[in-house]
């Protein structure tokens, strides 16, 4: 069941990756290249909720990663058309893109008993590049989107209405980017200690043997 699901997971992001490669031959330009694979990509990442607690990561790591990336596709670029043909989306959706194709290559062949190093080497070592990479694009993308919210209102409430409660969406988005001051050192440091810990004791073992 589980190597099903692996079998899946990267298949969903393999079509991403093959819409890019094919919208860009096709433009000759990575500008606007969002258009491509906006469907399939909003149709996957909502369809990520359902992997929490099923694929064998941390589930509060899990959490936040789909969370976040739920609310950058529908709630930022869904939301505000006049930033989806801004650089950074295509940033963090190529970051996204390959970080998921190299982790559910990983489970899949270790639940096939059978994982190579380069794999594994992939696994621990790109997200050096390319978690900043998609943090930079998201934050790129939810500063673009900033002035479009503030000028009509997106999702904001104002007072005075029946339910006594207002709601300013312009300033939640700022405190999102704020937040993200806290939490990705402490995730990157993480990975970073993981790739100690794995790639050390890889080494160690063929270095044995």
């Amino acid at each position: 069941y589980l190597l099903i699901l692996a079998l899946f997971l990267s298949f969903r992001w393999l079509v991403i990756a093959v819409g890019l490669v094919r919208a860009y031959l096709a433009k000759g330009s990575y500008h606007s290249l969002y258009y491509s694979i906006e469907k399939p990509l909003k149709f996957f990442q909502t369809g990520a909720l359902l992997e929490v607690g099923i694929v064998p990561s941390s589930v509060v790591l899990t959490a936040f990663q789909v969370m976040s990336r739920v609310f950058l596709t529908w709630a930022v670029t869904h939301s505000v058309k006049e930033v989806q043909t801004e650089d950074s989306v295509l940033l963090f959706v190529v970051a996204w893109t390959i970080t998921e194709i190299i982790r559910y290559s990983f489970y899949t062949f270790s639940l096939l008993n059978h994982l190579p190093y380069l794999i594994k080497w992939a696994r621990y070592t790109l997200f050096i590049v390319l978690y900043p990479m998609g943090v930079s694009g998201e934050l790129l993308t939810i500063y673009a989107a900033l002035p479009f919210v503030r000028q009509s209102g997106l999702y904001s409430i104002s007072l005075p209405n029946k339910y006594n409660f207002s709601f300013d969406y312009y300033t939640f988005l700022i405190l999102v980017m704020i937040s993200y001051i806290p939490i990705f050192p402490q995730l990157y440091f993480h990975m970073l200690h993981q790739r100690r810990k794995v790639l050390s004791h890889t080494e160690e073992h063929r270095k044995s043997e």
